[in-house]
């Protein structure tokens, strides 16, 4: 490909030749530089402008990356081709434009999605994020991993996901508000207690849910609380929904510590990531008698090996925005608290953090992954050589899908369960959920992440047969191998 930048330069004498003709020579030198002047600065913001995309470009695509696990579990259960096919495609992918009144009086069209990969199982579930980087791949990934995600924990719900392209830091509440109203009227059609149920996911929370909830049951004549999950307590929430992912890891690690023979009293943790999972879980691992000795946040981390104190920790970190110079201990980078000695590394944050660059230097015993994908397909292999025990995110931070079927059940049945109700039944569910991933990963001599998706993938395509019966079967042999 020729540089936009010659061609530029090419067109700048091109012009000047004409400018020379039209007006003289003298007046044809000065609009030569006034456009190579122009060009210079052209280039630089075409260059800036690539290199802010690089990133972007870089990025493997979500939607290929569920693929390929989808893949790897399908090898290894041996399902037929037709299934294969069908599993790799979400059954709905809505993209709605959403006009929105600006405080400024102006009118602005925001693009939202909503994929409902498969609902074999029961009612699409998935949380709703707004972001300015939404793409249909991610979402379309996202629904995917929650379809496993349900599946694995046993739970009679399928996989679903939703999210606006837009960028809320930038948006009051007013604007957010019409924003999410207009969302909830393009899915009135297509969402609801028994069809799909969405939920919180990156900013957005139970006051976006509270606004969902309410403009769904104006449209349909009457309250419907069960139509989202993840709403505040007094309109329909369920207690222990806040910590609920956290508690699930929690449990998720205690079943990997006795498979490894860890006791947990005195366990060393480190947590990347300091936001709702991130403190949670390491609150509640330091509750059961382990010592935070690392936690960090997008600004970095702070290390003590004599360990940490959680609250006194986020206490700080409310004050001053960051765990970063927090008193009396070293301060570590996000890269280094991965790389430390430890017993249990929380990954909390994002994804691709453990990579197959610094897989080999992860010296903890138990990764409980707290983020989505925050170890790549490469770093699992790895760890998994090395003997790192990898509790992958469709079980370890599947707490809170948990609970929120469990709100699901109290709004469509008109129960209200106390808090200690909830803690057992998430334990309960997650736990069983932990023990048959187990035996999965033993029996096929595989990761927990492999044994995970296998467990998933055979429980909706069993049930996919069953639904369908004799007349699936003339559809599987007509795809093509």
């Amino acid at each position: 490909m020729v540089p936009a930048g010659l061609i530029l330069s090419k067109r700048v004498d091109s012009l000047a030749d004409t400018y020379h003709w039209f007006f003289g020579k003298e007046n044809g030198e000065v609009a030569k530089e006034i456009l190579q002047n122009l060009i210079e600065k052209l280039q630089t913001l075409v260059s800036a402008k690539f290199e802010t995309l690089a990133p972007v470009i870089a990025r493997p695509n979500p939607y290929e990356a569920a693929l390929r696990q989808l893949d790897i579990a399908v090898e290894k259960l041996n399902l037929d081709h037709g299934i294969h096919e069908m599993l790799k495609h979400p059954i709905r992918a809505l993209i709605v434009n959403i006009p929105v009144v600006m405080d400024d009086g102006g009118i602005r069209v925001f693009t939202g999605y909503r994929v409902q990969y498969n609902d074999t199982l029961g009612p699409f579930k998935g949380g709703i994020r707004y972001h300015p980087d939404v793409t249909l791949d991610e979402v379309t990934a996202l629904a995917a991993w929650m379809t496993w995600k349900t599946a694995v924990t046993g739970l009679p719900l399928g996989g679903g996901k939703g999210g606006i392209r837009c960028n809320p830091k930038e948006m009051s509440k007013s604007e957010l508000e019409g924003l999410t109203r207009g969302f909830a009227r393009a899915l009135a059609r297509f969402i609801g207690p028994f069809t799909d149920v969405p939920a919180p996911d990156v900013y957005t929370d139970s006051q976006t849910m509270a606004w969902i909830m309410d403009e769904y049951s104006g449209i349909i004549g009457r309250n419907t609380f069960g139509v989202v999950t993840g709403k505040p307590v007094r309109v329909g929430g369920s207690l222990g929904r806040n910590e609920a992912t956290s508690r699930g890891l929690m449990y998720t690690v205690i079943e990997a510590a006795k498979e490894l023979s860890l006791k947990l009293k005195g366990a060393t943790v480190a947590v990347q990531g300091y936001g709702n999972v991130g403190f949670h879980a390491a609150h509640l691992l330091h509750e059961i008698g382990c010592k935070i000795i690392a936690v960090s946040d997008s600004k970095g981390g702070t290390y003590t090996p004599e360990g940490l104190d959680p609250i006194q920790v986020q206490e700080y970190k409310r004050r001053t925005g960051s765990v970063v110079d927090y008193p009396n201990s070293k301060m570590i980078t996000n890269e280094q608290l991965l790389e430390l000695e430890c017993d249990i590394l929380v990954p909390a944050a994002l994804e691709n953090q453990i990579t197959k660059a610094n897989a080999n230097k992860i010296k903890a015993k138990i990764v409980a992954e707290g983020a989505n994908g925050p170890v790549t397909p490469e770093a699992d292999d790895i760890l998994f050589k090395n003997d790192v025990f990898v509790i992958p995110d469709i079980l370890a931070n599947s707490g809170g899908v948990i609970v929120s079927y469990f709100e699901q059940v109290q709004n469509q049945m008109n129960y209200y369960w106390i808090e200690d109700e909830v803690r057992a039944k998430l334990e309960n569910t997650i736990t069983k959920a932990f023990k048959v991933v187990f035996v999965m990963a033993q029996q096929h001599k595989v990761n927990m992440r492999t044994a995970a998706y296998m467990v998933a993938v055979k429980r909706v395509s069993d049930a996919m047969l069953l639904r369908k019966g004799k007349g699936l079967v003339p559809l599987l042999k007509a795809l093509p191998s």
